[in-house]
Order: structure tokens, then C-alpha cells, then sequence
């Protein structure tokens, strides 16, 4: 099991954080050969009641044939990318017996936290000591763990040091310049650091939406030709950023080894459940559920339901169009300066409405993707954005600031007032060798919990949206978009060092389902332009006497378009040359090494054959 059996009237440990560094001192785990040890036991009772601190972490030749069963992808001594096997370790850029920065610390937290969430049920019925956490075959230990309040938090730890100088080289910067992405990614993985390399392309993409933008608002408002010109280039952009951030981000993601990496075998999420089975693929023992289940649950319940609030939030939306014109109708009625003020209340109260319905809606579609029980991380998180991205009603402004606020600025000053009062509470304690650990893990674990990039990714989306579809009426959308990333950077690098506890890592090949969000946003802008051009005088004026004309030109335009949109995303390829060649050529020495054993087996099977006829 994964813990020894405690007493039955004492809970066996309430936090367990994950330590990567190599302690002397540890306790050895059955089952995934984890090491762990209790931390600072003596000053317990004096400080945090009875609250049991552990550190969790594993030996070096425990990460590296973690790395190899979850096949980590990295360079070899000639510049291949390859998948890490302990065997031929020696092969491989940098490895040293006696170095331990082979693997990043973002990778050994990677597969410290997959030994742990991956240890299932088999014949247990509950917990030892816990009658009342049931368990059943296939259930993850560690969540039901979490679930039964025996284990309250599981976190890992920042390393002081190494923190310190990712925040030198990171947001104490000038804002303008790039970002330490590979440091990024070696401290917090490649999901966090693909998120601030696509913020920080996207706010210099932008750029030139701005610097259109900003004159014709100022001196061409009215000139409905240069309005073309603009919506025509808009179209242009849209397309091009979107096929240009594919080839970074293959070219990113294959030096970090995860675009070549093989996810198609992965291991199920902790929360996924089933019937304790044999995957057909794999031959791996794992929890089994009918995939037609799922499809009922998605499309009876799920669905269903995204549509019910998707009507609501357009109630809502006709209930302020109606208070913002009765606003205006008594104001127009009366002038006095009462009802001047009440014209910004329907947009205040429409902000804060939409704000409160929009959480709730978040909590409401997390509990229903994770009640479809999905089985692997991608598809959950595919399900969940997909539920969400129809609820685009908030304000971006409004939630721009809010999220801001809430998310960056409260919690830290909060930390740092909780932080001055635990440094007074253990300079009145006689410290030992673990005193500034200990300090560390009671501060820590009081940080927020950052809760994934989702929203830092919808932020983007709509300001994407706004640019792409509205720019040709507002012009000054891209220009304040730019001014709000550049503050964005700095902030979310804030909230990741300095008010959110370090979030696990994960591997990431590219920004997932996001990606095919922009795309779709990029083919409903060209629908949205079209029709603005379409209304607009000048082109009214060419068409007096027959509508419909007016609108079979604006389709066959949108249409014509489109079909330049499509030609520019096949003409321009999503992998950059060097990167196809390199994938090539690993796909050729693979298929190379199947037939050398394969013909290696039917030469043993020869022999063995002749000799038996021999006998």
C-alpha cells in the first residue's frame, strides 16, 4: 500500500508535499517505490495542532526508470530526440551517474506525481484504519485518499533558489523583452510555458492590428474604403498569426522533446473509474468504462443542459438591452444629472450578473465533465473548454480588471500579510536543521491553488474574438489588448511565483483544443467583416434598386475569402522544413530497427527449427 497502517483513532497524514530533491532520510513505499519522510515531527503539536507534514520524493534511478516507463523524450549525443531508456542512458546529451540535472525538475515532479496518482485498488475494500473510505478495484488510491479528507492537500514545494532566479530573469524585467521560456519550462513544464509563449506571440501579433488601427481611428473614421482595406487585412492577420504560432510551437515543443513524445498509450486520469479490466491496446490492467455510457451521459444530461444556460445568458442579455433603453428614454426625457448616472447602472448590473451566472456556470460544467468520466487528462480538458467557451457573454474590460484583481493582486497581498505573521510565529520556536523547510511548507500550503490555464487562455480568446470581429467598427481594440498583455505578463508571472502554490507539471505538445478555438474564431470573423462591409453606405449605394444583389455579392465575397483563408493555411505548412526532416528520419530508423528484429526473431526461430530436426 501506499502508507503504513496508522492508528485508528489518529489520522495517518493530512499534507503531503512533493519534495524533489534527494533527502537521507526517508520512509521506502511498496507498490511505487516512492520515498518519503515526516518533516519536522517535534514542533508539530506547538504549531499546527495535529497536522502531519510529509516529503515525498524518489532516488535518482527511480526518476530516470520513471522517465523511461512514461517515455520522456531527450536529445541523444548525435541531436536526435529520442525516448529516454535507462538501458542506453549513456547515449543521451548530458547524462552523468552523478549528475542530477538530467531531468528538469519539472519532469521529476512529473513522474513523482504519476507514481502516486497511478497507484490503484486491487483486493482492498477501504482504507486500514478508515472503515469508512471505501474502496473498490481500480480506484486511485490517492484521490480517494483526497476525497475522504485523510489526505488534505498534495503539493509541490517551490525551490527558493531556483525560483529566485527564474523571477530575476522573468517579470523584475523591462516587459518588453522575450521571456525565459525554457526556464519557464524546466521549472513549471511545458503546459505553463507553452501558455506565456503563446501570450507573449500573441501580444507582439497584435501589434500591428494596432498600429492600423490607431490612425484610422483618429483620422479616417468616416472613410468607409479605407474601412475595407481594414477589414480586408484583418482577414489576412487572423489567418497568418494562427499558421505562423503552429510552427513555433512544433519547433518549441520538439527541442523540449513532448512533440515527439508518444501520448496515445498514456495512463488514465485519477478520477476516471470503471470496472478493473484489461486495455485491449496496452495489455495493462486498468479501470474499463463503456464508451456508449459516456456518449449518453454528453449528449442527454451535458448538452442539454449547455443549451439551457446558453438561453439564459441571452434572457439576460435582452433584459439589459431593455433597462439600457428605458436609461436612455428617461434620461432623454428629463437631462437632469440623476439620470445621466443611472445610464451606467444596466451595464454595472449586466456586468456583475453575467460575472456571478458565468462562475457558477464553471463550477456546474467541471462537475458534469468529470461525472462523464472521461479517461484520459486531454479529452476531460477538451470537454470541459468546449462547455465554456459558449458562455463568451462577460465583459472583456470588466473581466479583464476583475480577474486582475482577484486573481493576482488580493491574494498576494494577503500572503504577504500571513507571511509576516508566521515568521513571528516561528522565530518564538527553537529552530532545527528542517525550521526554514518546515517555514516554507506552512506557508505554501496556505497559497492559493492555481487551477490551470483555462482562463488565463479564455482572457486571450476573447480579446482574439474582439480584435478579429469587431476591430473595423472599434479600431482601438487591438492597441488596448496590446497595453493589457504587456500588464498581463508580469501579473501572471506574479501569481505563478509569488500567490499560487507551484502547479503540477505536464507535458504539452501544443496549446490543444485552444488552438482549434482561434482557428474557428478566424472563420466566423470573415462571416462577421463581410457583413459589417455589406452594410456599410458606400456599398449600400452601389446596389439602390435590388437587395438581393447586395447579398449574393456579399456571400460570393465571403466565399471567395474563406476559400483564400483555407489556401493560405494548406499553403503555409505547420511544421517548419528541419522539423519534418528530423520527424521523418525518426519514423525511417524506426521502422528500420522493427524489420532488424523482426528478421533477428525469424533467424532464432530458423535455428531453433533445424536444430530440433537435427535432434
Amino acid at each position: 500500500m501506499l502508507y503504513p497502517r496508522p492508528p485508528p483513532c489518529q489520522p495517518f497524514f493530512e499534507i503531503l508535499c512533493l519534495l524533489l530533491s534527494n533527502h537521507v532520510y526517508f520512509l521506502f513505499s511498496k507498490g511505487a517505490q516512492l520515498l518519503f519522510r515526516p518533516l519536522l515531527n517535534k514542533y508539530e503539536k506547538e504549531t499546527l495542532g495535529n497536522q502531519n507534514l510529509y516529503l515525498v520524493g524518489a532516488s535518482n534511478i527511480r526518476l530516470l526508470l520513471g522517465a523511461e516507463a512514461l517515455g520522456l523524450v531527450k536529445e541523444c549525443n548525435d541531436g536526435t530526440m529520442r525516448a529516454f531508456t535507462y538501458r542506453t542512458r549513456n547515449n543521451f546529451k548530458g547524462f552523468d551517474d552523478n549528475n542530477d540535472t538530467f531531468l528538469t525538475m519539472a519532469e521529476c515532479q512529473f513522474i513523482v506525481k504519476h507514481e502516486l496518482e497511478n497507484l490503484r485498488a486491487r483486493d482492498e475494500s477501504m482504507i486500514p484504519g478508515y472503515p469508512q473510505a471505501k474502496l473498490y478495484p481500480g480506484k486511485s488510491l490517492l484521490r480517494r485518499l483526497l476525497t475522504s479528507g485523510i489526505v488534505s492537500q498534495v503539493f509541490p514545494l517551490h525551490d527558493n533558489e531556483a525560483l529566485k532566479k527564474l523571477e530575476d530573469s522573468w517579470y523584475s524585467r523591462f516587459p518588453l523583452k522575450y521571456q525565459p521560456i525554457d526556464h519557464i519550462r524546466g521549472y513549471f513544464g511545458e503546459t505553463i510555458a507553452l501558455y506565456f509563449g503563446f501570450l507573449e506571440y500573441f501580444t507582439f501579433a497584435l501589434i500591428p492590428m494596432a498600429v492600423i488601427g490607431l490612425p484610422y481611428h483618429l483620422f479616417v473614421w468616416e472613410d468607409y474604403d479605407r474601412y475595407v482595406l481594414l477589414a480586408s487585412f484583418n482577414l489576412l492577420w487572423s489567418t497568418v498569426i494562427l499558421e505562423v504560432w503552429k510552427r513555433g510551437c512544433a519547433s518549441m515543443t520538439y527541442r523540449w522533446g513532448t512533440l515527439v513524445m508518444k501520448r496515445q498509450f498514456e495512463e488514465p486520469r485519477p478520477g476516471y473509474h470503471g470496472v478493473l479490466g484489461v486495455n485491449a491496446v496496452t495489455g495493462r490492467e486498468e479501470p474499463l468504462y463503456p464508451s456508449y455510457k459516456r456518449q449518453l451521459r454528453v449528449y442527454l444530461v451535458s448538452l442539454p443542459f449547455v443549451c439551457l444556460c446558453l438561453y439564459l445568458s441571452l434572457y439576460v442579455m435582452m433584459i439589459y438591452f431593455r433597462l439600457e433603453a428605458w436609461a436612455l428614454g428617461l434620461h432623454e426625457s428629463s437631462g437632469s444629472e440623476w439620470t445621466g448616472v443611472l445610464l451606467y447602472v444596466p451595464g454595472i448590473l449586466y456586468a456583475v450578473v453575467i460575472e456571478v451566472m458565468n462562475r457558477l456556470y464553471r463550477c456546474a460544467a467541471e462537475f458534469l465533465t468529470s461525472w462523464e468520466n472521461h479517461r484520459l487528462e486531454s479529452a476531460y480538458q477538451n470537454h470541459l473548454i468546449l462547455k465554456v467557451l459558449v458562455s463568451l457573454a462577460t465583459l472583456l474590460i470588466t473581466s479583464q480588471i476583475l480577474n486582475q484583481v482577484v486573481e493576482s493582486l488580493l491574494p498576494y497581498w494577503l500572503q504577504r500579510k500571513y507571511h509576516v505573521r508566521m515568521k513571528r510565529k516561528m522565530q518564538a520556536l527553537k529552530a532545527d536543521i528542517d525550521a526554514t523547510l518546515y517555514e516554507q511548507v506552512v506557508l505554501e500550503k496556505e497559497m492559493g491553488t492555481y487551477l490551470g490555464t483555462f482562463d488565463d487562455y479564455l482572457e486571450l480568446f476573447l480579446q482574439f474574438g474582439y480584435v478579429s470581429l469587431f476591430s473595423c467598427v472599434y479600431p482601438l481594440a487591438a492597441a488596448f489588448a496590446v497595453l493589457n498583455n504587456f500588464t498581463e505578463v508580469n501579473s501572471d508571472a506574479l501569481k505563478m511565483c509569488r500567490v499560487f502554490k507551484r502547479p503540477f507539471s505536464e507535458p504539452s505538445s501544443n496549446i490543444g483544443v485552444w488552438q482549434v478555438a482561434f482557428e474557428t474564431m478566424s472563420v466566423i470573423s470573415v462571416v462577421t467583416n463581410c457583413a459589417l462591409i455589406g452594410m456599410s453606405p458606400q456599398v449600400s449605394a452601389l446596389f439602390p434598386e435590388s437587395k438581393t444583389d447586395l447579398i449574393l455579392t456579399v456571400v460570393a465575397v465571403e466565399h471567395a475569402l474563406l476559400a483564400l483563408k483555407f489556401i493560405l493555411a494548406f499553403a503555409i505548412p505547420d511544421r517548419p522544413r528541419h522539423i519534418q526532416v528530423k520527424l521523418a528520419r525518426l519514423e525511417f530508423e524506426s521502422l528500420e530497427a522493427l524489420k532488424q528484429q523482426q528478421m533477428k526473431l525469424v533467424a532464432e526461430n530458423l535455428r531453433d527449427d533445424s536444430g530440433e530436426k537435427g535432434s
